[in-house]
């Protein structure tokens, strides 16, 4: 957001694009100069403040795509690779942490599976979705 001559018509283009796409990922980045970018040179370089703007106008957009496309998986059964298997609580429930063949590690949402009995990191199993919460979804395997 704010490269250097992007106008308010320019971003409006492409939230318009974004809205009318429905893509389940996207991010952002306020433009920042470089040291040695022939970006600097340009004219017309977008305030820190309106770069914000924009940047939040993004990414509320954004989420609220993420959270519908991830509502709308809540009764299916996906594939999950498991990331982490935690250790059991006081009710001897064990969890675990995943995430499907579409969501990169640290950077996209995470599947969150109760009852993960014998689960390693590693395994890829079948999860039915139960909830979802922005990029996030709460699943259990199938048995």
């Amino acid at each position: 957001m704010g490269f250097p001559g992007e106008t308010e018509e320019d971003f409006e283009f492409l939230m318009n694009w974004l809205t009318e796409a429905q893509i389940d990922r996207a991010g952002a980045f306020k433009y920042e100069a470089v040291d040695g970018a022939k970006a600097n040179e340009l004219d017309n370089h977008v305030p820190e403040d309106e770069k914000q703007e924009r940047w939040d106008r993004f990414m509320t957009i954004q989420t609220e795509i993420a959270a519908a496309k991830a509502e709308a998986k809540i009764g299916s059964t996906i594939d999950v690779l498991i990331d982490e298997v935690g250790e059991a609580d006081e009710e001897g429930m064990i969890g675990a942490n995943g995430r499907s063949k579409a969501d990169a590690p640290e950077i996209d949402g995470t599947v969150y599976l109760r009852d993960a009995e014998g689960l390693k990191p590693g395994d890829i199993i079948k999860a039915v979705i139960e909830e979802a919460e922005d990029y996030d979804l709460f699943a259990v395997p199938v048995k």
